[in-house]
């Protein structure tokens, strides 16, 4: 081939290995057999090595870095990631939803959208022209460590927006996560390499997006829920949250399927209970519910105190308990002298944590 029919080619295969990606990662629904997959992947790799100018930052060939990075630098957010107020039963709902009344008097007629609260790790995108530019850690809200260099190699995460004419800036907010299965693996494969077990998937999440180098983050898998879009209002179909979460999945992420659009806390209610029952079930962990408020328009008008957002809470479940064994009990000596009764128990999941001491009061 000569040097047009190449680009041509690689044109060609970017955006067939692209819709191949997303077919198998966010809607789990293959449209190509893996071997396919492979030959053409290989292909395009051959191709972008023999001619490096053709190589593009969106390519599939760009999930995973050259070399690792020798450290992270600290970002500021484009827009600050507050964490989320807690409530623990209804009656603290409740009294949440009178709080936030009182700052919009008047406000008859609202609805709530519920969305699992993903046990893993904040993660703010940014996209110019359609473009992955930049992954960062929540840190303290205001400034985060930037990773995007280990965000490429999450499959869920697009490169490239599916849209055609894509605004000038897009941000995206998600939670970064391990399913339990994968989860299960890495702490067997650690387990026989002789290293420490990670002690949860929230933890792993959280250590995984901080390693400098992103082929080992690649090997591991994690996945990807977005639940924040940031751009021009008139590109929503309706100035809502709920219309937010459709955009997301019309440019490629994934978004969590369970989500609901409630009339009231008495579907918010009913909604929490139903998956405080099954959330076993799930194939990730969850640890409560997030309640926002549908209206962006109504968002904007509330605002946020120094720490939260006034339109959104996270309706926590109870803490998790379960049966087991004191096989035995020991005293710790601490280094000030003073004695704990501590019980070796036999292993037992709690949370997706494997909990096998417990202090005595």
């Amino acid at each position: 081939m000569n040097k047009e029919e190449i680009k041509q080619r690689v044109e060609q295969l970017r955006p067939e290995l692209q819709k191949a990606g997303y077919a198998y990662y966010v809607l789990d629904d293959p449209i190509m057999e893996d071997a396919v997959y492979d030959r053409l992947y290989r292909e395009l790799q051959e191709l972008e090595s023999q001619h490096p100018e053709l190589v593009t930052a969106d390519s599939p060939t760009q999930r995973v870095g050259d070399k690792p990075a020798s450290q992270f630098t600290s970002v500021r957010h484009n827009i600050p990631l507050y964490s989320l107020e807690n409530a623990f039963n209804i009656q603290e709902l409740t009294k949440w939803q009178e709080r936030w009344q009182r700052h919009a008097p008047g406000t008859e007629s609202f609805a709530y959208v519920c969305e699992l609260k993903i046990d893993g790790s904040a993660l703010a995108l940014t996209y110019e022209n359609g473009i992955l530019v930049r992954g960062a850690t929540r840190g303290d809200g205001i400034e985060g460590e930037e990773i995007t260099q280990n965000v490429r190699t999450i499959r869920s995460i697009p490169l490239r927006l599916n849209v055609d004419k894509p605004p000038p800036v897009v941000e995206v907010r998600g939670e970064a996560f391990f399913s339990l299965n994968v989860f299960e693996q890495i702490n067997a494969d650690r387990s026989l390499a002789g290293e420490q077990l990670f002690a949860n998937p929230r933890n792993a999440a959280a250590g995984t997006l901080r390693q400098l180098d992103s082929r080992i983050v690649a090997k591991r898998r994690l996945d990807f829920f977005a639940y924040t879009l940031q751009l021009p209002d008139n590109m929503l179909r309706s100035n809502s949250h709920w219309s937010a979460l459709e955009l997301l999945q019309e440019f490629g992420f994934r978004v969590n399927p369970h989500r609901q659009l409630c009339d009231g806390l008495q579907s918010v209610q009913e909604y929490y209970q139903y998956w405080d029952s099954r959330r076993q079930s799930l194939p990730y962990l969850t640890d409560g519910v997030v309640v926002k408020l549908n209206d962006l328009a109504l968002q904007a008008q509330l605002g946020f105190t120094q720490k939260f957002p006034r339109w959104a809470i996270a309706l926590k479940y109870p803490a998790e308990e379960a049966p087991t064994v004191v096989e035995s009990i020991t005293v710790q000596v601490g280094r000030t002298g003073a004695l704990t009764p501590v019980a070796e128990l036999k292993p037992v999941q709690l949370a997706g944590t494997t909990v096998s001491r417990a202090q005595l009061a």
